[in-house]
């Protein structure tokens, strides 16, 4: 058995229209397709990232996240940049709060977080 890459993230957002805004418009991710669902109420929106996808859903009434990234379940999304101080001045610029840049004990590479409108929590690793 030999696992590749990461086909895919999945995403369900509470306010669809606000969190594609987000993803497409200040992320900037390209949409690839975008389908409503009607037996199910729910929009699924595939956009590019690289080799790999994010599929963004709505659905009537979600439930909450349980809460901060240390809650049992995947922990966060971390998006590879060439230059995290750049992208955190265009994402500051676009209104977006980011957290003071870090630097990776292990890797000595800069990293930081930032959230989508949902709170979910998004890093930055060079």
């Amino acid at each position: 058995m030999k696992f590749e890459k990461i086909h895919h993230v999945a995403i369900i957002a509470s306010d669809y229209a606000a969190s594609k805004k987000f993803y497409t418009e200040i992320l900037e991710l390209p949409i690839i397709r975008e389908n409503y669902r009607a037996e199910r109420d729910s929009y699924k929106l595939d956009l590019q990232l690289g080799e790999s996808e994010i599929e963004l859903f709505s659905f009537p009434n979600p439930p909450a996240r349980p809460s901060t990234p240390e809650a049992v379940g995947l922990r966060h999304l971390c998006f590879y940049v060439d230059d995290v101080e750049a992208v955190v001045a265009e994402l500051n610029r676009k209104g977006v709060e980011t957290e003071p840049i870090r630097l990776d004990d292990y890797t000595n590479k800069k990293f930081t977080f930032f959230q989508d409108p949902d709170g979910l929590p998004l890093e930055l690793h060079e």
